[in-house]
């Protein structure tokens, strides 16, 4: 350690031992404070504050900051250091912010600021604020001791510009089986997508490993510490692709401070809204049909009956069927309860048509059902004695009970069979994914939307694989277009539901409310492994912009031939070597679950340990895993095995090579690429020197 960085070290030891006595100090007052659960409003206030003060020191107690950046704000002389944590401490003694939370408006300068000379600025509450920075310092502080300092910026230093040694240093960090955050390694083009509006409807389009997922859970923290006052977190809601990768991101926002956010599958948040009038159909049989290989490899036809649900004109079409349902739903003629006694069919429509026009369909029947009652109980009460009142109301209850089988009520699932007439095929009321949508649509149709039921926000990730309809469903549940939806085209798999441009979301929103961004590098993957994996996009001539990696080097990707007598012999070599070379967590990933079903039981019997990921599961373990390929979207190993990857699973087609690319992208440090007898062409026809043969 030279002098420079050994004087910076211990400059940073000795302040973090003194940011450490106070936030032990101001820590142990609050715990000592008694908690307050009486009636008193002022004190359920003040006890409300204590423990979000003592929930962010009891973070600030493990990691109090993670960098420093000083700064001389233009007209002053001073140069503040500020210290930049994943939650603010309020004050030392000097007066002074000891941590600056790293939301705050000041600390966008830590992530802004991409070196030289020139004047720094933030928006602040008073306006523009700039400024010169003097230096940025990254550090790694884990349970209260500091294990690096790397200055990536000294104005002092012959070197001004920003370097990305300490980005790389984080890079290349195992994985464990949870996604974490990158609070300390955010870049300038992803604070800029964090710190957006709040009313805006954003769409990220971003390459495998650019961070989109953090960046989106980075967004809903943000938001909360900027519109605190306006947001709630238990109102809003993050969708994502499947039950797992709910759990591998669950870790992120606790680690930032931030509870109760609502987190789910669009499939399961449709059927609670439905009350599980319906079922969904087995996704792991659906999933297999759609990524079937060989003979059973669905034809682009297929495709056709999903796509159009999920379609706008769908959605249009079924709004004009409910629209009609609503003009026709008062039934003809007079509701007659005895002899004489006439409740005329203009007045019935009347209400339904005028007075309770503002309320939603089944509501303004529940209201006018009710005062046709209330009518009846006044025609009633004129009865000359209890006896005839009796025989008359039990005449007119039984009349009006004929009468309201007029009325043609439906639920949401029997009204959408009646819609789809012939199409509908339900056995068990067992619906497609595709389906849900459309149910939820008329449910809203029917019953409205309660503002306890909106959205502050909404984060859709994996976007590529929703539906227009499903987004524009959304956007009725969601307040202000407030919305961050996230994806990648080069990785949109799921066809048969999918969209093929951003512009079929864009113009579900107000151009005034809408932003689009794109994220073009790749953080996850080495160079090798994204070069690589853009050699497969390309051989399809992909218009998707492709993957531009750090520059981070590593293993070349290896491509080895193994046959079905040697297999799981060969596979426990290569794993022994991966984990030789300190890979924690490694995946086999093959097409489908049969494959992995065969291949677990190979790798099992030779005594390999090894973890079985299908659709059903909703937990990630780490350590090894086998796993479908459809299901590891959004995950990350440090390595990948890539299995079968012959010409009989992937052809020369757009869908393949899709396929191909986001199995390779899981991979952080080191891709193994397996064939058992002709390569695919899509591996077949990538340039020799672009990965090494394995013998």
């Amino acid at each position: 350690m030279d002098t420079q960085i050994q004087s910076a070290y211990q400059e940073e030891l000795s302040k973090l031992e003194q940011v450490n006595a106070i936030i032990d100090e101001q820590l142990e007052i609050l715990q000592k404070f008694p908690r307050y659960h009486g009636p008193d409003v002022t004190e359920q206030l003040l006890e409300s504050h204590r423990e979000v003060t003592r929930q962010s020191l009891a973070i600030a107690t493990v990691e109090p900051y993670f960098g420093r950046l000083d700064f001389q704000e233009s007209g002053t002389d001073q140069i503040k250091p500020l210290y930049i944590g994943k939650t603010g401490v309020q004050h030392d003694v000097a007066g002074e912010p000891l941590v600056i939370d790293w939301r705050a408006p000041i600390a966008s300068l830590f992530y802004s600021f991409t070196g030289g000379d020139d004047l720094a600025s933030y928006d602040s509450p008073e306006g523009l604020i700039e400024g010169l920075v003097y230096l940025k310092r990254n550090m790694v502080i884990r349970k209260t001791i500091l294990q690096r300092v790397v200055d990536t910026y000294n104005r002092a230093s012959d070197n001004l510009a920003v370097t990305d040694e300490f980005l790389l240093y984080r890079l290349g960090e195992n994985k464990d089986n949870r996604l974490r955050d990158i609070v300390s390694t955010i870049q300038a083009e992803q604070d800029q997508i964090i710190r957006s509006a709040k009313n805006t409807a954003l769409i990220i389009q971003g390459v495998a490993g650019s961070g989109k997922t953090t960046v989106a859970l980075h967004r809903l923290a943000f938001l909360l510490y900027q519109y605190r006052e306006n947001i709630k977190a238990e109102r809003m809601i993050i969708f994502a692709p499947n039950s797992m990768f709910l759990d591998y991101i669950s870790g992120v926002l606790p680690e930032l401070g931030v509870g109760n956010i609502q987190q789910t599958t669009f499939a399961d948040w449709a059927l609670q809204q439905l009350e599980h009038e319906v079922s969904l159909k087995d996704s792991t049989d659906a999933l297999e049909y759609w990524f079937a290989v060989g003979p059973k490899r669905p034809q682009i036809d297929d495709l056709a009956p999903g796509r159009a649900k999920g379609s706008i004109q769908f959605k249009n079409k079924l709004h004009a069927y409910l629209v009609k349902y609503e003009e026709q739903f008062v039934p003809s003629g007079n509701y007659e309860a005895w002899s004489g006694c006439v409740l005329q069919e203009t007045m019935i429509r009347d209400w339904f048509s005028t007075e309770y026009k503002h309320y939603p369909l089944m509501k303004r029947y529940d209201r006018v059902v009710a005062r046709i009652k209330r009518w009846l109980e006044m025609q009633l009460d004129r009865a000359p004695s209890a006896n005839m009142r009796k025989e008359l109301k039990k005449s007119a209850s039984a009349k009006l009970r004929a009468y309201l089988k007029k009325w043609p009520v439906h639920t949401p699932f029997t009204l959408y069979k009646e819609f789809l007439g012939d199409a509908a095929t339900f056995k068990k009321k067992q619906v497609d994914v595709e389906d849900l949508a459309p149910l939820v649509y008329i449910l809203a149709y029917f019953n409205g939307i309660e503002s306890s039921d909106k959205f502050d926000h909404t984060v859709i990730d994996e976007a590529q694989d929703f539906s227009p309809f499903q987004v524009a469903l959304l956007g009725q549940y969601t307040s202000n277009q407030s919305f961050t939806i996230l994806g990648d085209l080069s990785q949109g798999i799921h066809a048969y539901q999918g969209i093929h441009h951003w512009d079929e979301f864009r113009v579900l929103f107000p151009e005034e409310q809408f932003g689009y961004y794109e994220l073009t590098r790749s953080y996850r993957s080495t160079m090798e492994i994204i070069h690589y994996a853009n050699a497969i996009l390309a051989s399809i001539g992909s218009s998707t912009t492709l993957a531009v990696p750090v520059f981070r080097s590593g293993e070349p990707v290896k491509v080895a031939q193994i046959a079905a007598v040697d297999r799981a012999s060969k596979l426990l070599q290569i794993v022994d070597q991966l984990r030789t070379r300190d890979n924690d967590t490694i995946a086999f990933i093959a097409r489908t679950a049969k494959e992995c079903l065969t291949l677990h039981a190979e790798l099992s019997k030779a005594g390999l340990e090894v973890s079985l990921i299908l659709p059903k599961n909703k937990q990630y373990a780490g350590g090894i895993s086998i796993l479908p390929i459809y299901m590891a979207k959004g995950l990350e190993f440090d390595a990948v095995i890539l299995m079968n990857v012959d010409q009989a699973n992937y052809e020369q087609h757009t869908n393949d090579a899709k396929l191909l690319y986001v199995g390779c992208t899981r991979a952080l440090h080191e891709l193994i690429v397996i064939h058992q007898d002709t390569p695919s062409p899509l591996i077949d026809q990538i340039p020799r020197e672009l990965y090494q043969q394995l013998s």
